[in-house]
């Protein structure tokens, strides 16, 4: 199971990150998101191991904006967060790796990311509410039975580290990994190193 930690914004918290090794790194780049980073600078990403997958996460920004960030942070992934259509996806899906979020309650159609599947790399599923993410609040998962295709996919939306194992049961064979972030915080952007310590355990010991 591959771990995402999101919604960093601060220097040593990020390399503190860093150190643990997770799989992807989320920056989100939305001013409306109080983890939005800002004017950070943009050494601090270079210097975030390789191996780390380093995620820009945009909200129906515009794709010149979009390209100029992923210059500017040497993104290696984009997440989109907003109403983003299949065409919007496929404009970077050769140039960096693209995960589209998607809002779920119990009347979401799966059958609409059918449009998607050319377009993008993975999805991510977020509990749905009137805000792009960061909610702390969990969904339904057994509705995650009605996705079919074969695009792995995040999950997201109260993650915890009460809940984490049994998130680690999740036998849907497209099941990606992982993405933490509110629920794993001391105060918005800045992450408890202790709680994330002990899921990456819980997490790597069944992998």
């Amino acid at each position: 199971m591959h771990i995402k930690v999101c919604g960093l914004k601060f220097e040593d918290n990020i390399k503190a990150i860093g150190a643990l090794d997770p799989d992807y790194m989320g920056f989100i780049c939305y001013d409306r998101s109080h983890r939005f980073i800002g004017d950070l600078n943009e050494e601090i990403l270079y210097h975030i191991p390789a191996d780390i997958i380093k995620t820009g996460v945009f909200v129906n920004e515009a794709a010149d904006v979009i390209s100029k960030l992923i210059y500017k942070y040497k993104f290696d992934a984009i997440q989109l967060h907003g109403n983003e259509s299949p065409d919007f996806c496929a404009l970077f899906k050769h140039e960096v790796e693209v995960i589209k979020a998607f809002g779920i309650d119990n009347d979401f159609d799966f059958g609409q990311l059918e449009a998607y599947k050319e377009s993008v790399d993975l999805f991510l599923f977020d509990t749905k509410t009137s805000a792009h993410g960061g909610s702390g609040k969990t969904f339904d998962w057994d509705i995650l039975t009605q996705y079919k295709l074969d695009v792995p996919f995040f999950l997201s939306g109260g993650l915890s580290p009460e809940n984490i194992a049994k998130v680690a049961k999740i036998k849907h064979p497209a099941f990606y990994g992982v993405d933490l972030n509110s629920r794993f915080e001391l105060s918005p952007g800045l992450k408890d190193i202790d709680k994330l310590k002990q899921v990456f355990f819980e997490v790597k010991s069944r992998s």
